[in-house]
């Protein structure tokens, strides 16, 4: 059930994200369903935008970018010194093609269902927020309700100020390496970029691996390129870690680096990537109810 209780928390993250908006929209004297149903379909339409401007550019880009990556590729002295048996095992991986195909299309579709499921579980949990203290109630009695629903309140506002700040610093990284990229004349800047911005969500590790393919597509132009690259991805992750990080995730209130890596590490080895992405929500919840009980210890 692994799979499950994954997308029940990535629902719970959603939900902390998505409250405070449908608590604004209750205000304005709309029903509670119908403001769930007007923030999903206001979020579809502006990603539906987004995704019918970039497709076009992103789809003649990335082909360039995968027919440019193994010229870069092959560049390296030690890849190239190894380039036979590349090429026999790309041969190989040839033959399994069509089963690979497959293959990938029952896994687009499972990835479809669950986030279609995620959202349906992100609706009725959406739903059911505004009964929290009756839910509440009928688990603990109603002596201790109030103080598990401080608890939770605070675990939903560290959460959904995450969510939104992680959302600000993927966008500006990856507007800034795009424009960075187009700049330094790099080709299929606009992938790269989207690269960038998505890996953003992975702490630590994950400006450094969208760092790699640039690299090599502008080692493939000139050594000099790739240099520029580098001082690119540094300059932006400096701009990010002394600028944007202080005043967008300030109301999130930072996770300890130790903290941040150890729990990169075991979410990566218990969940794979998925694992690694949601360590920090985790690290933040546990941190809030650590800060809860130390506060009980204290009484």
């Amino acid at each position: 059930i692994r799979d499950i209780l994954l997308m029940v928390f990535v629902s719970l993250i959603l939900t902390s994200a998505l409250n405070p908006l449908i608590d604004q929209l209750e205000k304005w004297k709309l029903p509670r369903v119908i403001a769930i149903v007007t923030a999903y379909l206001t979020l579809w339409l502006i990603l539906g935008l987004i995704v019918a401007g970039l497709v076009p550019a992103l789809v003649i880009q990335t082909r360039r970018l995968i027919l440019r990556l193994p010229e870069a590729i092959g560049q390296i002295d030690l890849i190239a010194h190894y380039q036979q048996e590349i090429n026999q095992q790309i041969l190989n991986r040839l033959n399994t093609l069509p089963e690979s195909i497959l293959k990938i299309s029952f896994s687009i579709f499972n990835n479809l269902v669950g986030v279609l499921t995620t959202l349906a579980i992100t609706f009725y949990i959406l739903l059911e927020r505004s009964k929290l203290k009756e839910h509440l109630a009928v688990l603990f009695g109603k002596e201790n309700p109030a103080r598990i629903e401080k608890v939770i309140t605070q675990i939903e506002t560290s959460l959904g100020w995450w969510v939104r700040g992680e959302l600000v610093l993927m966008l500006v990284v990856g507007t800034l390496t795009y424009l960075g990229l187009l700049v330094l004349g790099i080709e299929s800047a606009l992938p790269l970029a989207i690269i960038a911005g998505l890996l953003e969500i992975i702490p630590t590790f994950g400006p450094t691996i969208s760092m790699l393919p640039a690299v090599l597509v502008a080692l493939a132009m000139h050594p000099f390129k790739a240099l520029a690259v580098v001082a690119l991805y540094y300059l932006v992750q400096l701009f990010e870690n002394n600028i944007l990080v202080p005043n967008v995730m300030r109301k999130a209130a930072g996770v300890n680096p130790l903290m941040t890596v150890l729990g990169l590490m075991i979410g990566f080895k218990l969940a794979g990537p998925i694992g690694a992405i949601l360590a920090i929500p985790i690290v933040i919840i546990g941190r809030e109810l650590t800060s809860e009980l130390m506060g009980l210890k204290k009484l």
